[in-house]
């Protein structure tokens, strides 16, 4: 089998039991299959839940906590009760397990988002396997990115992974919510993500987790939109996950083999923050989305807001909308040149283009809603 690259994502409700503690059977069926993974030569990185679910009870809280600072409350005990979980079990099997703790924030600003890549690289190659979760300490409830659902997406694109796995309780996708329909049809493929799947998917089953599989279907979008494979499912035993990649695994299977998108590319389409727009004319726009050219000065008819050179601005067309790309001039040299189209771009670049191509993100034209 060829080696590979793969996001695997476990949910709290497959790591506690109903007590909010870790399940120990569970855990253990979890690391053989990591461990048997790992061992056939593929790299594996972790996207773990279960901090809130893990350190609730040793608060004196009865159930999982709804509040802001309950939760950061248990993440705060749940975290440290995870890793060294993880690292006594792996551990056994001879690989060391690093912790990460992400939030939005390390994914919108472009400097953390590199860093975070080099970082997961850098550990990848000393043979480590990353344990990612979200830092709940830190997060706030419109900050969070849902139970880890689509934390793992990005994780996964960032990564440029070949595969990402998402493992829950539910094997799969059904045509209808299976625990209230035992005729409902499983999908064991589907090629994309729509609406009327979005409308199927029901809300969560567990107590301790918090996302559902309209979260998990989201976040599947998201990782294709990136050139990456999903599965979702379930299943048990040391081969579960390879058995996955075999294509024989217990749920189903997202999309085909699609382009990987460059770290520079996801950054600009998924985090970066937009600081003014360009309007372009219709050779421009031609030249953007048929030949894969960069911008040129003469295709700009007009821009807006006030941005400096390496910001990202949206480019609009007659159409409305083209995409997002970064720019190699600040709104004040852009302005000069079209007061005089006569003159020229600062030489401060080793380029004339305003958008290389390789800084260019067009706008996916697939919608969910």
């Amino acid at each position: 089998m060829e080696k590979k690259r793969i996001v695997i994502k476990i949910g709290s409700s497959s790591l506690t039991n109903a007590c909010g503690e870790i399940d120990e059977e569970k855990f253990s069926d979890h690391i053989d299959a990591l461990a048997a993974l790992k061992n056939a030569g593929h790299e594996v990185i972790v996207v773990s839940s279960g901090a809130v679910a893990a350190g609730f009870r040793l608060l004196g809280y009865p159930a999982r906590p709804v509040t802001l600072k309950g939760k950061q409350a248990a993440a705060a005990i749940g975290q440290g009760l995870l890793i060294r979980r993880y690292t006594e079990a792996l551990g056994q099997y001879g690989i060391t397990p690093a912790q990460i703790l992400l939030t939005r924030q390390d994914f919108s600003k472009k400097s953390r988002y590199h860093n975070a890549y080099a970082t997961l690289t850098e550990l990848l190659l000393r043979g480590v396997m990353p344990i990612i979760n979200e830092n709940d300490t830190v997060s706030v409830a419109e900050l969070t990115f849902g139970d880890n659902d689509m934390l793992s997406a990005l994780v996964s694109g960032l990564v440029h992974a070949e595969q990402l796995i998402m493992y829950t309780d539910i094997n799969g996708l059904y045509s209808e919510n299976p625990k209230f329909n035992p005729d409902a049809e499983r999908f064991d493929y589907i090629d994309h993500i729509t609406a009327d799947l979005l409308r199927v998917a029901g809300g969560s089953g567990s107590k301790v987790g918090t996302g559902g599989m309209n979260s998990k279907l989201k976040a599947a979008h998201t990782a294709l939109s990136l050139g990456v494979r999903v599965f979702i499912g379930s299943g048990a035993g040391k081969d579960k996950f390879i058995k996955v990649l075999e294509g024989s695994g217990d749920g189903t299977y997202i999309g085909g083999a699609g382009p990987a998108v460059t770290s520079r590319k996801q950054w600009i389409a998924l985090y970066s923050e937009i600081t003014g727009k360009i309007y372009i004319d219709r050779g421009a726009a031609f030249a953007l989305l048929k030949k894969g050219s960069s911008l040129l000065p003469a295709g700009v008819k007009k821009i807006s807001g006030h941005f400096k050179k390496g910001d990202v601005v949206e480019v609009y067309g007659s159409q409305g909308l083209l995409g997002k790309g970064e720019v190699h001039y600040s709104a004040e040299e852009i302005e000069t040149l079209l007061e005089n189209r006569e003159g020229k771009l600062p030489a401060h670049s080793s380029t004339d283009v305003v958008i290389h191509r390789d800084k260019w993100v067009p706008t996916i034209k697939r919608e969910l809603g």
